[in-house]
């Protein structure tokens, strides 16, 4: 999680949410190659589990810039000793927080609100030809989606089970 400084006065607040010598100090990636927005138009809508493998393997930053989502981050590192595991974050338009995603894990997830906006950063293109995903509710992962009436893109839906 990244909980940018709020500089605040009558006016409001100013935050940086991007600094490359502040990632580059802390060892994470810091090159951006493509910005994206995902716009939902209903609570429940659920985008996931994505990743793109090498070697357009990519980092994300990822911020909720209207509405709210339930965001998750799935490790699929075969080497490192939290694969498989998982872990969720609420994003909002209101905490302002974002989520540092590194390569090796699949992202996804679910609005809590209508009309709800995440905008990424990313440090590769897209290809769709190293594009890969994960089912939502596959059992080798375990994750506790919040309850809702979900609408999901067929694909996402019928991911294969994971074999790792």
């Amino acid at each position: 999680m990244i909980e940018p400084e709020k500089h605040e006065d009558d006016r409001g607040f100013f935050a940086r949410t991007f600094c490359k010598r502040e990632f580059e100090a802390r060892g994470l990636v810091s090159h951006v190659a493509q910005c994206s927005i995902s716009f939902n138009k209903r609570k429940g809508t659920l985008r996931g589990m994505h990743s793109q493998v090498a070697p357009f393997a990519e980092t994300k930053l990822v911020r909720c810039t209207a509405g709210a989502v339930f965001d998750v981050i799935i490790d699929l590192r075969p080497s490192s000793p939290t694969f498989k595991r998982y872990e969720s974050v609420e994003l909002s338009a209101r905490n302002g927080n974002m989520l540092y995603i590194p390569q090796g894990f699949a992202h996804g997830f679910q609005t809590l609100e209508d009309n709800s906006e995440v905008f990424y950063q990313m440090s590769q293109f897209y290809a769709p030809e190293y594009a890969r995903g994960v089912r939502w509710d596959d059992p080798a992962f375990g994750i506790k989606w919040p309850p809702a009436e979900r609408t999901i893109l067929e694909r996402d839906r019928t991911y294969p089970d994971f074999v790792s």
